[in-house]
């Protein structure tokens, strides 16, 4: 595909890529701070979304031009990025990288070396973000509301929620999002290892009210196989008898004869037993089992280790103070008498963690530590309307991550006060630059730390020049504008909070966004093709031809605007490419459901007649109808002429 060069000769590509970083951010910065306004982004399906945040909003941003275009596309990196290492701050990132972009334009437009000024940024940040976590503090946790609730717009029920969660399940633990059924929202938290494998038969069922299988001091037995015969289970089986005992099998999986014992003794009342299907698949499988033979205390059968089902006792068999299965899930509550091993294994899964570099696999080993360690919260958001939902769902989620960062990396103050005051560093790390132009670059950085606090007083109805002359007239850091209540006073005591981890992804990726914005000369686009301009009018039931021009080859559409029974609209038939040549080569079948539709395509190489009745000598595609009445054909004899022109009737 041809591509058009823009470049920066004048000054226009980067003027052009500059209204599109504007574009976006104006766009993304009204959802800035605790009166920053929703968005409302058009959905093909379904009802439109309603979004408070950044990064949904950004993802959603195409311009029409396509350099502007790419300086939006440039700024959403920083967005993208906070989101993916923070979960929060992407209208920050957006709204500090517009600012180093702005101030960074006016300073190379005068002449000076993009180059030494960007290295000068980039330097800057770096320090900065050591000053950052020298402000930094751990988070206590009658804090952990309070982060929460600020990124959530101030709203101090999620914020209370989310904390609430923590505190059952721990700082390190697992909180997972759910859509609730109800307006209101909901916290339960899942005691013991649960995982979504149901019971194989409905037979073993012990409470038929609902449908469950609940067995409390419950022995397990853990198969990393295939049970293909009964027999091996003799020994297992009948010790479970002497001594009373329920016991539950977790395999691979269980062949039917197999099943069929276990369930015949179970309907007896020989047994009380249970039998499910390990969960996970291949390699994560075997680790399912592995977690819950330490939290059980069992030993896994499995062959590379030497160990045969037919030869396995009760020494092998795993301890659970309770084992409740259902049709779709599993949850084993563990006695306490395994601890130990489970610090353990939970230490060994954190050292995973570190090591892997996909997040989804960050996600699912976190979600092991979790059940190992005795439970995860689910928060069950809720709301009047399924829009509704999908914006507080996004707040929420946003909320979450805010905790989790600042479990992480500890707080600062919040409000955009942090980066004014990081302003104020500034001045001593140019005395660390190698030259002026690098000097110049920081000072773009100190402007630029303005924009957030400037932007949150705005959507808050204040003047920010006069919000940050009179935050910078304290010398208390904790002293700034609190935009819910108006009120200037120690944001730290209010609750005005937000997690290091954030403020410092926002800075960096703002600044790496700004670098390679500032440094580039030459933007090159792919050329569109043009639009397709139908022929015949399409009010009328014809098929109709159009063609439209690219290169060396003309692609012929031909469709149907038949309004026949149910069909009121356009149909895309067929599609035709034509190379520059006095006749038409051949035809693909292309369109779906033609037949529903009353008629069918035929591949030709050479059309000698039509496949219509009666039969004609035309070299055009052959179309079958089923309802000739309801239509009018129309063919072109010579590709080459214009449509207007050429159009026959048959």
């Amino acid at each position: 595909m041809a591509k058009e060069l823009y470049f920066n000769k004048d000054g226009s590509a980067i003027k052009k890529l500059q209204t599109g970083v504007n574009k976006l951010a104006d766009l993304v910065g009204v959802t800035l701070g605790p009166k920053g306004r929703n968005v409302v982004l058009e959905s093909k399906y379904g009802s439109p979304k309603i979004v408070n945040d950044g990064v949904t909003v950004a993802k959603e941003v195409e311009l029409e031009d396509p350099v502007e275009n790419i300086g939006a596309k440039l700024v959403r990196q920083a967005a993208a990025k906070t989101n993916d290492l923070a979960g929060d701050g992407t209208t920050t990132s957006v709204v500090l990288a517009q600012g180093l972009i702005a101030e960074g334009v006016k300073v190379v437009a005068a002449g000076a070396n993009p180059v030494q000024i960007t290295r000068g940024i980039e330097k800057t940040a770096k320090a900065l973000v050591s000053e950052l976590k020298n402000m930094s503090k751990e988070v206590e946790d009658s804090e952990l509301a309070d982060v929460a609730a600020v990124s959530a717009g101030n709203n101090y029920e999620i914020g209370n929620m989310i904390a609430e969660a923590l505190s059952k399940v721990g700082r390190k633990g697992v909180v997972t999002l759910e859509e609730g059924k109800s307006a209101e929202n909901s916290l339960y938290v899942v005691e013991g290892m649960q995982f979504d494998r149901g019971y194989i038969s409905p037979y073993f069922v012990t409470d038929s009210e609902k449908m469950s299988v609940e067995y409390e001091n419950c022995k397990l037995l853990l198969v990393d196989k295939k049970i293909t015969n009964a027999r091996d289970l003799i020994n297992v089986l009948e010790d479970a008898i002497r001594g009373g005992y329920p016991i539950v099998i977790i395999a691979e999986d269980i062949e039917q004869e197999a099943l069929a014992t276990l369930v015949v003794n179970k309907l007896r009342g020989a047994l009380k037993i249970a039998a499910l299907k390990a969960p996970g698949f291949g390699e994560r499988k075997s680790q399912y089992l592995d977690d819950i033979a330490i939290l059980t205390g069992a030993t896994v059968i499995r062959d590379e280790v030497g160990l045969t089902l037919d030869k396995a006792d009760k020494e092998v068999l795993g301890t659970a103070a309770k084992v409740v299965l259902t049709k779709d899930s599993t949850t084993i509550v563990g006695d306490g008498s395994t601890q130990e091993a489970v610090n353990k294994r939970v230490a060994q899964i954190r050292n995973l963690i570190e090591a892997a570099e996909q997040e989804y696999e960050k996600e699912k080993l976190n979600e092991r530590i979790a059940k190992l360690s005795g439970g995860v919260a689910v928060i069950q958001v809720g709301a009047q309307t399924e829009t509704e939902l999908k914006e507080k769902k996004l707040r929420v989620e946003d909320a979450l991550n805010a905790t989790k960062a600042a479990v992480e990396e500890g707080i600062v103050v919040g409000g955009g006060c942090t980066l004014l005051r990081l302003a104020a560093k500034v001045d001593a790390i140019k005395e660390t630059l190698e030259n002026d132009e690098q000097k110049v670059g920081a000072d773009i950085v100190k402007r630029a730390l303005s924009y957030p606090l400037k932007l949150i007083a705005k959507n808050a109805g204040v003047n920010g020049s006069v919000v940050i002359e009179k935050v910078l007239a304290s010398d208390n850091p904790k002293y700034g504008y609190n935009a819910a209540t108006g009120k200037y006073e120690d944001l730290m005591a209010a609750g005005i909070i937000d997690p290091t981890k954030v403020v410092r992804c926002c800075l960096e990726h703002a600044a790496s966004v700004a670098k390679t914005f500032l440094t580039s000369d030459v933007v090159v686009v792919e050329i569109k093709e043009p639009e397709l301009v139908p022929a015949g009018n399409p009010m009328d039931n014809s098929v109709s031809i159009a063609r439209m021009r690219s290169g060396s080859k003309s692609t012929w559409l031909l469709w149907s605007s038949s309004r026949t029974q149910r069909h009121g609209y356009w149909v895309a038939i067929g599609l035709l490419v034509v190379r520059q040549q006095r006749s038409i080569p051949s035809m693909a079948c292309m369109g779906q459901g033609c037949q529903d539709k009353g008629y069918v395509f035929f591949k030709k190489e050479r059309f000698t007649s039509l496949h219509v009745d009666p039969p004609l000598d035309h070299p055009i595609v052959a179309l079958r109808f089923v309802h000739m009445d309801d239509f009018e054909i129309y063919m072109v004899g010579d590709p080459m002429v214009d449509l207007h022109e050429g159009k026959q009737k048959i």
